[in-house]
Order: structure tokens, then sequence, then C-alpha cells
């Protein structure tokens, strides 16, 4: 009767906290064709309206407030990326993880260290006994009090490498993420160099569309005049405004091209698209057509520098390291314990199990110090093969390290080919973009100077406006590409970022 009436308490508890378990499917949309309700705890306000669409959160309505900008600077290529790397997620996230992993490394160099635990434990102790003897019996009960305090020592001397393995293999963790950290600001920078690249190439088209306006209005100048003084035509005049209404939408659309050019720029930087700052022209450059180095060295310096390269060769030694450190497994181990303690009541025990990290604590008594120093060895002999297929494991991550560095030796190559290529091709078109600029200017200004001496048409005048404005633009389309082609053969090769002499 005693334990039913201690069991239908506990029973009616675990009923209860079964009932509070299953409650919870009230957070929980009520089906599966009826929109989730928020509750007010949710947000900070409560839900309005309904339907599909969730209630507004004041929390998240703060946008980040934009870096420090100079207004009365403009940007060149070099600032930007100072913005950048000072702002975009991306480096702070790798730099987190670098340290994460030199921590890791850190603890890792801990295990040659003992661990040392102090602890303190309060108890109470109720004994009850019952005793017959020739016809007599009686009942007992024993109540004692007191703490128990207690320091434990636990070093591992010698594992044959294992605890050197490991920390080998933290180290390679450490030096991988190091490499990703210089990889992401290497990404930044080149992101970022694409991006003014292709805004310097935007306005370009900006800056051409408003001159190709300009001549288009200088061609309807010349046919209204023309029909002014009774040599041209009412089709010559509505032609050419045609024309002066097409370079207006050209002109619109190139101004479109250099905001949504701005934007991606920013967004590449990593910077609120809010941010309002002055961008530096494109300083012109001489780009030559001629690559003097050859592929075979400039493929050498991209499989010695490139970020990949050098991580997959980490991660390859970090295999290696797991591979020792599985083998020492298998191992003997030596280890040195001791445990001293001091109870400080009339307790009857004689031990105290493991809590936390204090380790099990023996050679109790009561109101004395005790205290125990043991050295030893364990030999593992059985473990149902765990350590085999963790030994398996780690050879079978070798050898995908090995193949994985292989295939990051093929894949740069064959970047730094095509990169290569891509310069060669987009230097030899900026070369002909020029030429091709230089004869379209010469036949525009022959064209509208032969129809204002009424010896050409009107529609020679308005086709060399439109293929002068398309030279320009290929013009400052080829001389972008040459730019971002040398700035990917950079990234490539690793070369990206490196700081000016």
């Amino acid at each position: 009767m005693h334990r039913l009436k201690i069991s239908a308490p506990l029973f009616l508890a675990a009923l209860t906290l079964t009932g509070c378990a299953t409650s919870a499917l009230d957070m929980a949309p009520p089906r599966p064709d009826a929109p989730w309700p928020p509750s007010a705890s949710a947000t900070t306000t409560p839900p309005t309206g309904g339907g599909y669409v969730l209630p507004p959160n004041p929390a998240l309505a703060a946008t980040p407030p934009p870096p420090p900008i100079d207004p009365n600077r403009a940007y060149a290529l070099a600032g930007l990326i100072d913005i950048a790397e000072s702002n975009n997620p991306q480096t702070r996230i790798a730099w987190d993880a670098a340290r994460q992993a030199a921590l890791a490394a850190g603890i890792a160099e801990s295990l040659y260290l003992p661990n040392i635990t102090a602890s303190a434990l309060g108890a109470y102790q109720d004994d009850s006994s019952h005793q017959s003897l020739a016809g007599f019996s009686g009942n007992g009960n024993n109540q004692a009090h007191g703490v128990i305090s207690a320091i434990s020592l636990n070093w591992l001397l010698f594992d044959f490498g294992e605890r050197s393995a490991v920390i080998t293999a933290a180290k390679q963790g450490s030096v991988i993420s190091n490499i990703a950290f210089t990889q992401a600001h290497q990404l930044v920078i080149y992101n970022v160099s694409l991006a003014y690249y292709a805004y310097a190439a935007a306005r370009a088209r900006d800056v051409s569309a408003k001159q190709s306006l300009s001549n288009a209005q200088d061609v309807l100048a010349a046919a209204q005049a023309r029909q002014l003084h009774g040599i041209g035509t009412v089709v010559d005049t509505a032609q050419a405004g045609q024309a002066v209404a097409q370079a207006k939408f050209a002109v619109v659309q190139a101004d479109g091209g250099v905001q949504d050019a701005y934007l991606a720029l920013l967004n590449a930087m990593g910077i609120s698209p809010l941010t309002q700052m002055k961008i530096a022209d494109l300083a012109p450059r001489t780009l030559s057509p001629a690559l003097d180095t050859p592929v075979q060295t400039i493929v050498a310096q991209a499989l010695a520098q490139r970020p990949d390269m050098q991580s997959a060769f980490a991660a390859q030694q970090q295999s290696l390291a797991n591979i020792k450190a599985a083998q020492a497994e298998f191992m003997p181990k030596v280890f040195v314990s001791a445990t001293g303690s001091y109870n400080s009541g009339a307790l009857d025990v004689t031990s105290v199990p493991g809590v936390g990290q204090q380790a099990a604590t023996g050679n109790l008594s009561g109101n004395h110090l005790g205290g125990i120093i043991m050295a030893g060895i364990t030999v593992p002999l059985y473990d149902g093969g765990t350590r085999a297929a963790v030994l398996a494991q780690a050879r079978a991550s070798a050898d995908s390290a090995n193949a994985a560095l292989a295939l990051a030796r093929d894949e740069a190559t064959r970047q730094v080919v095509d990169s290569q290529n891509k310069l060669a091709t987009s230097l030899a078109g900026y070369s002909a973009a020029q030429a091709l600029v230089a004869a379209a200017q010469t036949s525009y200004d022959a064209a509208l100077a032969a129809y204002r001496n009424g010896v050409g048409s009107v529609t020679d005048a308005t086709l060399a406006q439109t293929q002068l404005l398309q030279a320009r633009n290929t013009q400052s389309d080829a001389y972008s590409a040459a730019l971002s082609a040398a700035a990917t053969l950079a990234f490539t090769t690793g070369a990206l970022g490196a700081a000016p002499p």
C-alpha cells in the first residue's frame, strides 16, 4: 500500500507531462490548407489581416547603416576594394571561421595537459532496518548528513602518437580556414573589380548615347535647314526626327544601365544598396595585345599559390594525420590518476560516482581525509570492430583527399589556360574596336558634311550616326572585357590581391 501511494502521484505526473508535450501542436498551423495565425508573442505586434502574409516584425525593419563615406571623394577601384574588405559579411564570416579553427587547434594541444577537477557534494543519508531474534523484533532508523570535498587528477602520459596526430590534423584544419579567409578576400576583390569595370562600361555607354543624341540633333538641324531653304524634303526632316527620338530612348536605356551597374557594384561590395557615393571614372590605360609570359609558367605559378590548391594539399596532410590517430587507437595507453577527498560528516559511504567533470571518487571514510594515486596501462582488446571501421574511414578520406588534389590541379590548369585565351581574345578585340570607332567617326563626319552640302542623303547620315554609336559601345565593352579578363587571369592564378610595392 505504501508503494501504491507513492506510485499514484508519479503516474499522474507522467500523464501531465505527456499532455504538455502534445499540447505544443497548438503552435503549428491548424490545417494544411489554412494560414498559420502568429501569436502576439511571435512578433512584437499583434497579427492583423489574415491570409498567407506575415505580420510585420519591427525588430527587422531597421536597415543597417551605410559605411562611412566621404561625400566629397570620388572612389576609384582601390578605395572601393578597401570599403568592401572592411564591410563585406563574407570576409567577417571567413575571419570568424579561421579563429574557430585556430581555437580548435589550441584545444587539441591541451590534450597533453592533465585534467584537474574539484567538487563539493552535500549529502543526506537515511538507513532503515528491521531485525528479529528469538521471537523479538525491532526497527532501526539511522540518519546522517555531511559534505564531501574531492579533487581528482587524470593525466594521459603516453599514447603512441595519437594526440600528436590529432594536433597535426587540427593545425591543418586551421591552415585550411586561413586559406579560405585569404580566398574570401580574393573573391571580394575579384567581384568588386568586375562590377567596377561593368559600371565603367555602363557609364561609357551613357556618354556614347548622349553624344549620339547630339549627333542625331545635328542631322535634324541640317535637315530642317535644307527644308527651310527649299532644297530638303519633309521626309528627310521626319526621318531625322525619328533618329532623334531613337537616340533619346537609347539615352534613357543607358541611364537605367548605369543605375543597375551601380547597384551591382554596391552588392559586390557587400554594403547597403541605399548607400550614396561618388564613383571615379576609369582611368585610361594602354592595353597591349601581346602576352609575353608562356602559359606553362603561368600554370606553374597558379598551382603553387592558388588557394584551392593549397587548401586541397592541407586537406591531404590532414587526412594522413587522421590515419595516424586512428592507428594509434590500437595501441596501449599509459596514464596516471590521483584523487583526494574529505568527508566532513557522519556519512557512511565508500565512494562517490562521477558527476559532470568530477571523476569517480573512492577511499572515503567518515571524518577522515582520503587519497589515492594510481598509474597504469590500458590495452584495447575488443570493441566490435569500431576502431577498424574508423581506420577504414580515415583511409577512404585520405584517398578522397588525394583525388580532390588531383581534381583541383586539373581544374586550375583548365581555368588558367581558358583565362589566358580569353584575355588574348579580348585584347585583340579591343584593338579592333579602336579601329572600328575611328572608321565610324570618319564615315559619320563625311556623311554629315555631304548631306549639309547637298551631295548626300539623310539616310546615309542617320545610318552613320547609328553605326558610330554601335562602334563606341563596342569599344567601351571591349575595354571593360579586357580589364575583366585580366582580373580573371590574376584571380585564377591566385595573384589577385597582392599588396602594392
